[in-house]
Order: C-alpha cells, then structure tokens, then sequence
C-alpha cells in the first residue's frame, strides 16, 4: 500500500505554474487555490486524454465532493505538479486523490480528493461514465492508495 504523500503512489502529473495573484498576505498560495490546481489538473485530463467535450458533448462532469489537506506552503513564482489517481470508477461517479507537490519534491505539499458525477449536459441526470472516458479513466486507476486521514500525524 503506498503512501499518499509520496510522488510514486500517482499515475498522471499536470504541471502548473502558481501565479502571483495566488499568494495571499500571509505571503504563501491562499488554501482556496489548491481546488483550482485540483480541477484544472482533472478536468486537463479528461479533456486531452479522456475525449471529454466541455464545450458540446452530452455529457459533463460536476464535482460534488471535494477536499484537502495542507501540509507544507508553496509560494509564487513555484512551478507544482498535480499528480492525480483514480481510486474509484462507479457507473457514472470517479472519486480522484490528487497531491500537490512543489517542483522537485517527492512529499505532496497538499493533498486532495475529487468526486465526479457525469451528468446529462441538459437535464443534469447521472448517466453512466461514456466509454471512452471510462477506458482512459481505467488507466489512472490505482486501489492501493491508503487513506489521508490515517497520514495525517506524519
């Protein structure tokens, strides 16, 4: 079982620069950015690898469950990597664990968790996972994450 705050535990990192506007004045990435790296990270995603249209498909994701975990502050002009795993693939949910971690770094500065339902683009109903996604979505699927909060105290 791999640790969640270690870098090899996942399968696909997006690369993101920190802008200055993300500092707060406490002079560190402000905690509500952390879910904009989150979201970008996933939905970059399923739009290049997974063959998700945002923009006219009729299916959309909506997240309806989020979190995150602060372990270490990263500051502008960091370059971070979002590493990302699938830790459950339902019929139309996928729950993600995502990690920050600053650039060079192999211990995640945050961690976060992700939860989709895929719905139709017009009435808002789930409906089930497109196979397409569902293929590519497999690829990143890892069960041998252990759970966050047991992590905590280290």
């Amino acid at each position: 079982m791999s640790h969640p705050r270690q870098r090899d535990s996942y399968r696909h990192f997006t690369t993101i620069a920190t802008r200055w506007h993300d500092n707060d004045v406490y002079g560190h990435v402000n905690n509500v950015v952390y879910y904009s790296f989150f979201d970008t990270a996933v939905n970059r995603l399923l739009i290049e690898r997974g063959g998700l249209d945002i923009h006219h498909g009729p299916v959309i994701g909506l997240v309806v469950n989020s979190s995150c975990d602060y372990f270490a502050p990263i500051a502008f002009p960091q370059l971070i990597e979002v590493g990302l795993s699938v830790t459950r693939l339902g019929n139309s949910s996928v729950s993600y664990q995502l990690a920050v971690f600053a650039d060079g770094h192999d211990l995640a500065s945050a961690l976060g968790r992700f939860v989709h339902v895929f719905v139709d683009r017009h009435d808002r109903r789930s409906v089930p996972i497109p196979e397409a996604l569902r293929g590519a979505l497999n690829k990143w699927l890892c069960d041998g994450l252990s759970s966050p909060n047991k992590e905590l105290q280290t």
